[in-house]
């Protein structure tokens, strides 16, 4: 069964119970995205992607509102860019959004956080605030969530300055996919963050190393170690890495890798969200396993290569 709907005065039939967001795709209007996920269930928290619906009072999210017949909806009015443009603004002020795929939309949105003031400083001691205490800002700076980046293992890192509470990684890490739930949003208000157990270090918490939560962050604020590294360096560029799917060898499950390998060296996995198998989901293995085939030996004296061995060096 089908649905017609109007899009941006374009007619288009989908399946019945598709989203205005797969809609949109059908006719190839692309749409903002931050917490959306195809393999997870839209939590409609970051709404980036709200759009406007003939006899709607309020905008809606695109991500997870399902077509209905007759439906007339507009991606572009001077409504939802100015909305999107607001909540971007908002984001971009509290966070580092650098590493996501905000920078063409922030563009042409005209999206400026500097109006809110310049950034406020690092908090070191974010992960230990109280609920409702909150010191009363002197309006000088914007408030952000800037802290130090968490270096504790030699597989990912977590930098919070570039989380936006998507809450991805916790539906990752818990029933809708690795059901592991090490990770929970911790505080209220601004205060709000990704947090272990009693915000215990991750080496010491529930998690198992599977990084699925890596694999859905959308804004960097979680990172293969490696990445973290060259990027540190100034040697991580995308532009030169040739991406190879294969099977990973650890099982006889049929786990789809996709190699990222740059200067001949795999710099980290991922998978794709489409495999039957996966869904874009790894174990440890998968995913971290890789480096018996790249083992570093006297020869190895690429930039890489030194940038990996100082790296593990320091987890040691």
């Amino acid at each position: 069964m089908t649905v017609s709907v109007t899009i941006d005065g374009h007619a288009v039939s989908v399946a019945d119970g598709s989203t205005i967001l797969e809609a949109c795709r059908e006719i190839g209007s692309e749409q903002p995205t931050l917490c959306w996920v195809s393999t997870l269930t839209p939590v409609n928290v970051c709404r980036v992607c709200v759009v406007e619906v003939e006899g709607s009072r309020t905008l809606v999210p695109s991500c997870s509102r399902q077509v209905e017949e007759g439906m007339v909806v507009d991606t572009d009015s001077e409504r939802v860019r100015h909305s999107r443009k607001m909540v971007l603004e908002f984001l971009a002020s509290s966070a580092d959004l650098s590493e996501s795929e905000m920078a063409p939309w922030m563009e042409r949105y005209g999206v400026d956080p500097s109006r809110y003031g310049p950034p406020s400083g690092p908090h070191h001691d974010r992960d230990h605030r109280h609920a409702g205490h909150h010191p009363e800002p002197d309006g000088s700076a914007a408030e952000t969530v800037d802290q130090p980046v968490k270096v504790d293992n030699a597989l990912y890192i977590r930098d919070y300055a570039s989380c936006i509470l998507c809450y991805k990684c916790v539906q990752a890490c818990g029933e809708e996919a690795q059901n592991t739930f090490a990770i929970a949003v911790a505080g209220r208000g601004f205060d709000a963050r990704i947090s272990t157990e009693l915000d215990t270090p991750l080496t010491d918490s529930a998690c198992v190393f599977c990084g699925n939560c890596v694999g859905v962050c959308p804004t960097g604020a979680l990172q293969f170690r490696s990445e973290y590294e060259m990027r540190k360096a100034g040697i991580w560029n995308e532009d030169e890495q040739k991406v190879t799917r294969t099977v990973c060898s650890y099982c006889a499950i049929g786990c789809n890798l996709e190699l990222h390998v740059q200067d001949n060296r795999i710099v980290k996995v991922t998978s794709p969200l489409d495999h039957p198998v996966t869904h874009g989901n790894l174990c440890i293995k998968g995913r971290f396993g890789y480096d018996y085939v790249q083992e570093l030996g006297d020869l190895a004296t690429s930039p890489i290569d030194e940038v990996l061995r100082a790296a593990r060096a320091d987890s040691r």
